[in-house]
């Protein structure tokens, strides 16, 4: 199997490229590190500029691929990695190829420039792979580090309780047994918002969460009683609520810890199976403090 990580040069952030090892290390999975340079025209340009235009696209390449090898010497010297470089129209379109040529079970990519610093932003080559890819996207939080040999240790799946959100439970599962990493279940809600109108008493607030997680506590104790794989459930699962004023308030009253990850499902549209976040999942992604794979 093998794990396709889009490459920048020149930037100082490296937060894609070290999240993929990480995962790749915890898979025992094959990295292979791609750079996507602008392709030239689909028709020639009179004169030199076309020729110009396609050496200047290969010297960029080349210059990423060469900077991407010499950190993967430093990071992952244990890792089966492969540099290259390819042209596209886009750097979406770019990944998505190399995923599909690869056979890749999973593309990585870091925050655009915008994020802040521990942060996920969703710039215009994650937008589109979240609407596109048929297979999970790994986002980085810009700044992310993990210290050398690290692996996950734990993945927590936000779960909603539909048909959808078990799926991705059920996903998540058998690759935490797979790789010896811990399992929870979280369940999110902004108070105010998502569970009753504003104009309700404090003291009606407090019993109508009171009786929202004891729903969906249920509904996460049901999911655990429901994955009967032999040895697709892993042996450490809890699970857990999360409420806040804002969402990040709400993701942040679970407690994270440096080596996890947070596990989102997509909302499925029609027969074909691609990524698309609804409202409540987008706003999970932005808010995250820790990587985000988000699953078909």
């Amino acid at each position: 199997m093998t794990l396709v990580v889009g490459f920048r040069g020149g930037v100082d952030d490296r937060s894609g490229l070290r999240l993929a090892v990480t995962l790749a290390r915890s898979r025992g999975i094959d990295l292979e590190v791609v750079t996507v340079v602008p392709a030239s025209w689909p028709t020639p340009v009179m004169g030199a500029a076309d020729r110009d235009f396609r050496r200047w696209a290969a010297e960029q390449g080349e210059a990423a691929r060469a900077e991407a090898q010499q950190i993967i010497d430093e990071i992952a010297s244990d890792l089966s990695v492969t540099t290259r470089w390819v042209t596209a129209r886009s750097v979406a379109s770019g990944l998505l190829e190399a995923a599909t040529t690869s056979g890749a079970v999973l593309i990585v990519i870091g925050s655009s420039a915008e994020a802040g610093h521990g942060q996920i932003n969703l710039g215009s080559t994650a937008s589109r792979l979240l609407h596109s890819s048929p297979v999970p996207v790994a986002l980085a939080p810009r700044g992310y580090q993990q210290p050398e040999g690290a692996r996950i240790g734990r993945a927590t799946c936000a779960f909603r309780g539909d048909v959808a959100s078990r799926s991705t439970l059920e996903r998540t599962a058998v690759i935490c047994a797979e790789v010896g990493a811990s399992l929870r279940i979280a369940t999110f809600a902004v108070r105010g918002r998502t569970m009753y109108p504003p104009e309700v008493s404090p003291q009606t607030e407090d019993d109508v969460l009171s009786s929202w997680v004891e729903q969906a506590t249920r509904a996460q104790e049901a999911a655990v009683g429901s994955l009967k794989q032999p040895d697709g459930i892993p042996g450490d699962v809890s699970t857990v609520v999360g409420a806040g004023r804002t969402w990040a308030g709400a993701l942040d009253s679970i407690g994270w810890e440096r080596d996890d990850v947070l596990v989102v499902g997509s909302t499925r549209e029609n027969l074909v199976e691609r990524i698309f976040l609804g409202t409540s999942a987008t706003k999970i992604v932005r808010h995250a403090p820790v990587p985000v794979i988000v699953v078909p």
